[in-house]
C-alpha cells in the first residue's frame, strides 16, 4: 500500500513538474531571424527557380528573414519582384527597399515577417562614387505578445578595400539604433568578425555567433568564411537560444543563417 501511495506521488509530482516546464516555456517570447543573400534568384545549377529558395525558409520557419541581393522587376528576374513572389510562396509580409537602379528595374533588400509593419524606412548607406550603393531597410513590427521591436536588413559593401564598409557600419550605429525598443540587424555584412567593420557594430550591437569557433556562411559549398550575421540591440534585452547554419549548395552561394532568441522581459 506504502510502494503504491509512494508511486502515485511520484506521477503526480512528475505530472506537476512537466506542467509548470510547459507554461515556462509557453511565456517565453520567441522570435527566429533568417539571413539570406538570395542571389538575385538564381540557384547554384544556373536556373531561376524561386521555390528552392522559397523551401529553406519554409524549412526554418522564422519570423522576420532578412534577404539581399534581390531584384524587383529586372531583366535578369524574369521582371519579377522577388521579395512579392517569395511571400506568396512563404505566407509572409513583404516589403523591398531599393539600394540602386539596375537592368531595367531595381536592386537592392528585401525582409519578410510574419508579422505586419507598423512602420517602414528605406535608408541609403554612405558609399564612394563608383562604388555600388547600399541601403539598410529598417521596419517596426508589433509582436503578438504586444511588444514593438525594429527589425534591419542590410547588404554592405564587398570590395576588398574595407572604407565603404566602415562608412556603412558607422552609419548603422548612428541612424538604426532605436533607444526607445529592442532592435535586431540581420545581413550580409560582407567581413569576418574581428574585422574593423565588424568590431564598430559590436560596440553596439551584440552578435549572436560563438566568438570562439564562428561558423562560416559562405561559400554554400564548403563554407569556408563568416560574412552573413544576426545581432540585436540592447544586449540585455535579448537571449540567443540556437544557431544555425543552413548548407543548401543549391539554393543561393551563401548559407543561410538562423538564429532563435528570446525577448525577455
Amino acid at each position: 500500500m506504502k510502494l503504491k501511495t509512494s508511486l502515485l506521488l511520484l506521477i503526480t509530482l512528475f505530472l506537476a513538474i512537466s506542467s509548470f516546464s510547459q507554461d515556462n516555456n509557453t511565456n517565453k517570447h520567441i522570435i527566429k531571424v533568417l539571413s539570406f543573400n538570395i542571389y538575385h534568384g538564381e540557384t547554384m545549377n544556373h536556373q531561376f527557380d524561386l521555390d528552392i529558395i522559397a523551401k529553406v525558409i519554409n524549412d526554418a520557419q522564422p519570423d522576420f528573414v532578412a534577404m539581399q541581393e534581390v531584384d524587383k522587376n529586372t531583366h535578369r528576374a524574369k521582371e519579377m519582384d522577388l521579395t512579392t513572389e517569395l511571400a506568396i510562396r512563404t505566407g509572409m509580409a513583404p516589403l523591398f527597399g531599393k539600394a540602386m537602379d539596375y537592368d531595367g528595374g531595381e536592386y537592392g533588400e528585401g525582409v519578410l515577417s510574419k508579422h505586419s509593419f507598423l512602420q517602414t524606412q528605406n535608408i541609403a548607406l554612405p558609399y564612394s562614387e563608383g562604388n555600388e550603393p547600399r541601403a539598410a531597410l529598417k521596419t517596426t513590427t508589433i509582436l503578438p505578445w504586444g511588444d514593438t521591436i525594429c527589425f534591419i536588413g542590410t547588404h554592405l559593401d564587398h570590395l576588398e578595400d574595407d572604407g565603404d564598409r566602415v562608412k556603412q557600419a558607422q552609419a548603422i550605429n548612428k541612424r538604426m539604433t532605436d533607444k526607445t525598443r529592442p532592435c535586431l540587424l540581420a545581413g550580409d555584412l560582407n567581413d569576418t568578425p574581428n574585422s574593423q567593420t565588424i568590431n564598430i557594430l559590436e560596440e553596439v550591437w551584440e552578435s549572436s555567433y560563438n566568438k570562439s569557433h564562428p561558423k562560416p556562411t559562405y561559400p554554400s559549398v564548403n563554407p569556408s568564411r563568416k560574412i552573413d550575421y544576426v545581432m540585436f540591440y540592447p544586449k540585455n534585452k535579448w537571449r540567443v537560444l540556437k544557431t544555425e547554419v543552413i548548407q543548401d549548395s543549391i539554393a543561393s552561394d551563401h548559407c543561410a543563417y538562423l538564429v532563435t532568441l528570446e525577448l525577455l522581459k
